[in-house]
């Protein structure tokens, strides 16, 4: 379990120095897994249509409602890895 969260540490840490930017739904992806895997299921109220990024990332972080912490964390890895 420890190793876990620090390899999640360490990939958070390697998120903010890749190389290139990655796209709008590859970051939705990053920040949906982020949350999902520090915070669990989005209990948040939806912002509204004039918030239109806040939006966004309310509808990608819902999308993984029910994903457990640590598959979501494991995910974000993944993913981070696979950018760097």
């Amino acid at each position: 379990m420890s190793d876990l969260n620090a390899a999640f540490e360490a990939a958070v840490a390697n998120s903010k120095n890749l190389s290139e930017r990655p796209d709008n739904a590859t970051l939705l992806k990053i920040y949906a897994l982020y949350k999902q895997g520090t915070a669990g299921d989005n209990t948040e109220k939806k912002p509204g249509f004039s918030d239109m990024v806040g939006r966004a990332k309310w509808d990608a972080w819902n999308s993984l409602q029910g994903t457990a912490q640590d598959a979501a964390k494991q995910q974000y890895i993944d993913l981070i890895e696979s950018l760097s």
